[in-house]
């Protein structure tokens, strides 16, 4: 009752206050309730940041909105386990995220700059023409897309699929009988789902029963971040069917990649995996009834999983009772750890001398029960490839953004160099406060929990949302790292201080100004006076409410710079870079080496801290 009391009290002064400061005409900031997220988030800045410096306002912003009466009734609600009931007020409230819903299917024909459709029957008994879907989709939230029957039965029809979905958050795409029975034609995916956050790829009776219908993955998910893609059933029946998997899934995260009874009983396949995986971060690859029954199909894996960290892959019953199929597996698994590799009944019954070739295949394997003869194993490497090896050649074909890495040496006045992408792509959320974050289960083995608290079904996107957050932020940390997740300013605030001390701040750069141009570096300022220190970088998660992947980085410098316009030289930001000194850990195949020219441990590499991400450091 006294509470109660109390807060009727303060929120009646704070009233009478804020109209004699507007009755007379002054324009001033009214004081901040004492009650709510944010006041608390202040008093919890000042008593565990030493220092002068108040929590700068980037910070401030990305706090809970929560007033405080909200705070106290859904930190109630929290308690009782019942947020559940109240999601919707609870989300709107809070400013979270609880809402994939898919998009209306809609009539428009026009597939440039085209978003959120379905494409039933398209394209069905089609004699010729194109269909094409160029920058389809591109820097959505939740695009969400099906292709029922496309070009099923057509002839001669070439589908094309360039930029589709790219910057996505959470890309559902459903080709369901998509090009079955099609003859001659193609379909080509091109930079198909590029650095999109949990895409969802459902290929189910993908160009079964075709006839010489070429298909060709190109940039496929490549930089995405987890997801899956099922081919199910895919080239089933299929005479003469090729299929290119250019570039499939590099540099992606957690990517899970099914093929269930790809390519069974068909007829003279011609399959391509070339650059597979390269650098990937725990892929998850299974082939299952794979070839099974296929006649003379001819697979091909080149530099599969190059230079990709951990992850496994299974081919289950692959090629089994195949008859004069061809198999090759070239630079296979020449990965930087090593990789569980389970063949299971491995051409088991084949016949008609089958050919089955590894070449300089990587570390731990598991051979079970396969065809012993026609298969050969050369070069076979026992145990993966030397963190310090150079970049694999497959891996200096891939495009890298401009200006998204750069050396040490560019960060001085005068330089001009290419600004890359700095706006955030992810939607708008906030945090929680920690009265009620603490009271949410966060772990994998109360996935079913959180599930049900944000009224996620089996399998769908906002489920791969929450498993993949957890799957990320209970990976094993890498060499020398220390990580956290934290949904909360005050648990950023603890772990930052943990590694750095009290003295500390974020920092950030100012604006997504200069992105995508030829800039010009202005005034740079080394953080801590230019010496090398240690810092804590903190990135955005997909998750409903505003989550951090928090993670130590020794071993760097990190600079402020003045980013000035080309031609007139004036000030458009304030950019803040960090230069990661020791490369040492990382894979051969990274980005930064594609893109620089060199390998792990022999350069320093650095990047610009992008919009709404941060970098921990000990205050000047």
């Amino acid at each position: 009752m006294a509470v109660l009391f109390f807060l009727f009290l303060y929120l009646s002064l704070s009233s009478v206050n804020f109209l004699q400061v507007f009755s007379a005409g002054i324009i001033t900031k009214v004081a901040e309730n004492p009650l709510s997220a944010r006041a608390s988030v202040i008093r919890y800045w000042k008593a565990h940041v030493s220092g002068s410096l108040s929590p700068p306002p980037f910070l401030l912003s990305k706090a809970s909105p929560l007033n405080a009466m909200d705070l106290a009734k859904f930190t109630r609600i929290a308690a009782q386990n019942n947020l559940s009931s109240n999601l919707g007020s609870f989300c709107s409230s809070a400013n979270l995220l609880c809402s994939l819903d898919n998009s209306k299917p809609g009539q428009d024909p026009n597939f440039a700059l085209y978003s959120g459709k379905s494409f039933s029957r398209y394209g069905s008994s089609r004699i010729g023409g194109v269909g094409s879907f160029k920058n389809y989709s591109d820097g959505l939230n939740t695009a969400a897309n099906s292709f029922n029957e496309y070009s099923g039965d057509s002839v001669a029809h070439t589908e094309e699929f360039k930029g589709y979905a790219k910057d996505v958050n959470v890309a559902t795409d459903n080709f369901t009988n998509y090009g079955s029975g099609a003859t001659s034609g193609s379909g080509d995916f091109t930079s198909y789902d590029g650095r999109v956050n949990v895409p969802n790829l459902g290929f189910i009776l993908y160009d079964s029963d075709a006839n010489s219908h070429k298909l060709s993955f190109s940039s496929y998910t490549g930089e995405a971040n987890a997801g899956a893609e099922a081919f199910t059933s895919y080239g089933k029946n299929g005479n003469a069917v090729p299929s290119q998997f250019n570039s499939y899934s590099n540099d992606a995260n957690n990517i899970r990649s099914d093929f269930t009874s790809y390519g069974v009983s068909g007829n003279a396949g011609n399959d391509s995996f070339k650059g597979y995986g390269d650098s990937g971060n725990t892929p998850h690859n299974n082939f299952k009834t794979y070839g099974v029954g296929a006649d003379s199909g001819n697979d091909k894996f080149t530099s599969y999983l190059d230079g990709a960290n951990s992850g496994d892959d299974t081919f289950q019953s692959y090629a089994s009772n195949a008859h004069s199929g061809e198999v090759n597996f070239a630079n296979y698994g020449k990965t930087f750890n090593p990789v569980n590799d389970t063949f299971k009944e491995y051409g088991r019954g084949s016949f008609g001398d089958p050919t089955i070739g590894f070449k300089t295949y990587g570390s731990n394997p598991n051979f079970k029960d396969y065809h012993k003869k026609g298969v050969t194993f050369s070069e076979y490497t026992a145990g993966g490839i030397s963190p310090a090896s150079s970049p694999a050649s497959s891996a200096t074909l891939r495009w890298v953004e401009p200006g998204k890495f750069f050396r040490e040496s560019m960060l001085k006045e005068g330089s001009v160099m290419v600004m890359p992408d700095l706006r955030d792509k992810m939607p708008k959320r906030s945090f929680l406060p920690r009265p009620i974050s603490t009271k949410l289960p966060f772990s994998s083995s109360s996935l079913p929990e959180l599930m049900q608290i944000f009224h996620a079904e089996e399998n769908s996107s906002m489920g791969r949302v929450l498993a993949t957050a957890m799957a990320e932020c209970e990976r094993a940390p890498s060499r020398g790292e220390t990580k956290l997740c934290v949904g909360a300013i005050e648990d950023m605030i603890d772990f930052s201080s943990s590694i750095l001390g009290r003295n500390i701040e974020p920092k950030t750069t100012e604006t997504v100004r200069g992105s995508n141009q030829k800039i010009v570096i202005g005034k740079v300022r080394g953080i801590n006076g230019g010496q090398v220190t240690k810092s804590v970088s903190c990135h955005q998660s997909l998750y409903p409410y505003l989550l951090y992947y928090c993670h130590s980085v020794p071993q760097v410098r990190v600079y402020e710079a003045e980013i000035l316009e080309v031609r007139s030289r004036a000030k458009i930001n304030r950019g803040v870079a960090i230069c990661h000194i020791d490369t040492s850990a990382w894979g051969p195949g990274h980005g930064a080496f594609v893109a620089l020219g060199s390998g792990p441990g022999q350069i320093e590499v650095c990047h610009w801290i992008f919009e709404n991400d941060m970098t921990w450091t000990i205050a000047n």
